[in-house]
């Protein structure tokens, strides 16, 4: 069975995710976290047009997503302020140094 395009593209967008978040950088961890969320908004969107009558998109699965995408952005902008605050007092946003940091 041949997969659709949109499926490949949400395939390929989450192991992009995935690659992102094993890495040792915040920002990196982050985006990759964003990356992944947007790859499971595009699936949502992709089944909710699936089987519908005259081509229309679900409503209920577009409201999903945009709630999704607004708690999304609202995340990301709190990771990037506590990214931010943790590189003006260490100086790095390398995970291995700030792990070993004690409280």
């Amino acid at each position: 069975m041949i997969l659709d395009l949109p499926l490949m593209v949400v395939f390929l967008l989450f192991i992009i995710g995935l690659y992102c978040v094993t890495s040792k950088n915040m920002i990196r961890i982050l985006f990759g976290v964003e990356i992944i969320l947007n790859a499971g908004n595009f699936a949502f969107i992709y089944f909710a047009s699936q089987n519908t009558p005259g081509g229309f998109i679900d409503p209920l699965g577009q409201s999903i997503v945009f709630i999704s995408i607004v708690t999304g952005g609202c995340v990301l902008a709190i990771g990037l302020a506590l990214i931010v605050n943790a590189y003006k007092h260490y100086k790095t946003v390398d995970i291995e140094k700030l792990r070993r940091l004690k409280w």
